[in-house]
């Protein structure tokens, strides 16, 4: 299993070969992406920025996403984290972002959202993909799932 700091490396490689920034835009892992990438030496070559949008009002005002999308279909939905991902490219110098945003726990959960419930949006390129997972574990545990698994995610959309 490949360590998240690898996982950053190889994302930066890739990112850097093809000569395109980075953003992040993050809610439940609070800046953990943007952390796990800016270890890495030199990754100002390929990292623009990271959003984190922990409220509602900082997802619209930071990344433009209306509360009329939020209130449709909550922050934790597969809908907020692409358009957060397009936000983070709209809203910065980035070509590529990924976005997360979930339920880490303890609390937090609603029907049909169970804590572990974790949102991924990743905007490449002129299309955005998402995805939604439930991981098991306590909050930390949850966080760092949803960090290795945003970059796993990039790397796989940047190989097609």
């Amino acid at each position: 299993m490949d360590s998240t700091l690898d996982l950053a490396a190889r994302v930066g490689h890739t990112l850097k070969a093809r000569g395109l920034l980075l953003a992040t835009a993050e809610s439940c892992t609070g800046g953990g992406i943007a952390h796990a990438i800016t270890e890495i030496a030199g990754s100002s070559e390929w990292f623009d920025c990271g959003f984190v949008t922990y409220s509602n009002a900082s997802k619209n005002e930071l990344l433009d996403i209306s509360e009329a999308l939020i209130a449709q279909h909550g922050a934790v939905s597969e809908e907020i984290a692409g358009a957060m991902a397009e936000g983070a490219v709209a809203n910065s110098n980035s070509d590529v972002a990924v976005s997360t945003t979930g339920i880490a726990g303890p609390g937090g959960a609603v029907p049909g959202k169970p804590v572990g419930t974790v949102c991924f949006g990743w905007r490449v390129g002129d299309k955005t993909y998402t995805e939604r997972l439930v991981f098991q574990g306590d909050r930390q545990q949850v966080r760092a799932q949803t960090v290795e698994h945003s970059l796993k995610g990039l790397l796989k959309l940047l190989a097609d």
